[in-house]
């Protein structure tokens, strides 16, 4: 049986849209190869401050909602989300559903390997997302997260104050990169669980 309800009919892609978008995407992946992720961001869109380390693609198809403080790091894999497409499959006589939403990252942010940051997220100031975290609400300043969804671990203070007991880099001897590192490597297994 077919439904009676009737739903406005969504202008699709057309040729020339789909061409430029994969045309914009090939340019940014080919600008990141060139001259690295931070030029490509900010070519495509993207607010970015000083001194920051931008380590991974930011590859969103709405990147002028991202805004980056200064000093942040952002390390590799990490996924910008700016929509949500599920909003795709809700419609009614308007229409379909979107949702667009910034995300900004302020001043002295760490955000770790991996993380995933969703729609509307605002990560506060001297925050670190630990790899692999999910960030479904906004992160107040100065505190560490991790998990899925990422939860409170510790205070960023309080996480300096670990850090602080790590080997510095004058701690370090050898002449290549490996010999560096295993001079100050941990040799033993972090305990079970």
């Amino acid at each position: 049986m077919r439904s009676t309800q009737s739903y406005v009919r969504e202008p699709r892609l057309t040729g020339g849209t789909l061409a430029t978008m994969k045309l914009n995407r090939i340019m940014n992946r080919l600008r990141s190869a060139l001259r690295g992720p931070e030029h490509a961001a900010r070519k495509a869109g993207v607010a970015i401050g000083a001194d920051c380390r931008i380590l991974s693609s930011i590859s969103t198809s709405e990147p002028w909602l991202v805004s980056i403080g200064s000093r942040v790091t952002i390390t590799g894999g990490v996924v910008f989300l700016t929509h949500d497409g599920t909003g795709f499959h809700v419609r009614d006589e308007r229409g379909r559903r979107y949702r667009y939403a910034p995300i900004t990252l302020d001043d002295d942010v760490f955000v770790g390997q991996n993380a995933i940051l969703l729609p509307g997220v605002r990560i506060g100031r001297g925050s670190i997302v630990a790899a692999g975290s999910v960030v479904t609400k906004s992160i107040p300043p100065g505190v560490v997260v991790a998990g899925n969804p990422a939860r409170l671990i510790t205070t960023r203070a309080e996480f300096e104050t670990r850090a602080l007991s790590w080997p510095a880099k004058a701690d370090m001897t050898g002449l290549t990169l490996r010999e560096q590192i295993d001079s100050v490597a941990e040799t033993e297994h972090r305990p079970e669980m």
